[in-house]
C-alpha cells in the first residue's frame, strides 16, 4: 500500500538530498514547496508557515524527518516534529548526511532533532522514535530497500 507521508527537513541545506530520497517512489509522491515560495512563505510570518504545516501534515500518516547536518536546529523542523506527534501519526528519522548534493557533496551527520523534545513525562521523544543511519557505502540502496518497512513500523508503533 502507497502511505501518504510528509518529509521534515532543514530546507536550505538538505532539499537536494531530500529529492533524492523522494525520486526512490515507494511511497507517494508530495511536491516539495519551491525555494522561491519557501521564501514568500517565510515573508508572511510564523502563522503563515505553521498554517501550510498544519494543511500538509492532514491526510498523512507518517512524518519522516530527513536529518541533515542542521535539521535539528530547525524551528520549523520542531514544529512538524510535535505537530505530528500529537496527531498521533507514525514518526521515524533517516540520516541522510551520506547522500551526495547536487555538487556531489556529503555533509556531517546531523544531531537527533528529537533528542530536544521533552514529553510531559519528562522522557525525551527519542526514547519513542528510531533514527535510521543508513550504510556509508550504499546509502541510497539501503534507504530504497527499507523505507517501506521504516514507514510501516513508525505507523504501526503509535
Amino acid at each position: 500500500m502507497t502511505r501518504k507521508v510528509f518529509y521534515s527537513f532543514h530546507y536550505e541545506t538538505d532539499v537536494t538530498r531530500v529529492q533524492v530520497v523522494r525520486n526512490i517512489g515507494v511511497i507517494e509522491k508530495n511536491p516539495l514547496v519551491t525555494p522561491n515560495k519557501w521564501e514568500e512563505l517565510k515573508k508572511k510570518g510564523d502563522k503563515a508557515v505553521k498554517d501550510w504545516i498544519d494543511n500538509n501534515l492532514k491526510g498523512k500518516s507518517c512524518l519522516i524527518v530527513l536529518i541533515g547536518a542542521e535539521t535539528a536546529d530547525s524551528k520549523w523542523v520542531d514544529y512538524e516534529i510535535r505537530q505530528a506527534w500529537n496527531a498521533g501519526k507514525g514518526v521515524f528519522g533517516i540520516h541522510i548526511h551520506n547522500l551526495k548534493d547536487l555538487k556531489g557533496n556529503k555533509t556531517n551527520k546531523g544531531q537527533n532533532p528529537f533528542d530536544s523534545i521533552e514529553l510531559k513525562n519528562g522522557n525525551k521523544l527519542s526514547s519513542y522514535i528510531t533514527c535510521y543511519n543508513p550504510s556509508f557505502t550504499n546509502t541510497y540502496q539501503d534507504i530504497a530497500n527499507n523505507l517501506e518497512n521504516w514507514i510501516e513500523k513508525a505507523i504501526a508503533s503509535r
